[in-house]
């Protein structure tokens, strides 16, 4: 059976689709929102990582296997669609829109 995809946008490549696996990306989406926070300013992409890592089904990631890679493929996603934001300055801090 072949597995199910979802495209996904990225808020650096804009107009650049891509097709990942929807219930990998559906995954961390869900953990990414639970632990974002909606004050300023934010959360690292750090701290977002090692607070959803513990979150993830270990039959999709595990050990936490590739979660990095996934959190990144969200942000960039939700970035694009406007779900979340970057604040300013450095070092980069992500928080709910």
């Amino acid at each position: 059976m072949a597995k199910r995809k979802i495209e996904v946008e990225n808020a650096v490549s804009p107009g650049h689709v891509q097709s990942v696996d929807a219930d990998k990306y559906e995954a961390t989406r869900d953990a990414y929102m639970s632990v974002l926070i909606r004050e300023a300013p934010g959360m690292t992409p750090a701290e977002i990582k090692s607070a959803l890592t513990p979150k993830l089904s270990q039959d999709l990631f595990p050990g936490g296997a590739t979660a990095g890679w996934w959190a990144k493929c969200v942000q960039l996603d939700l970035e694009a669609k406007g779900i979340i934001v970057r604040g300013p300055g450095s070092p980069v801090r992500l928080r709910k829109a």
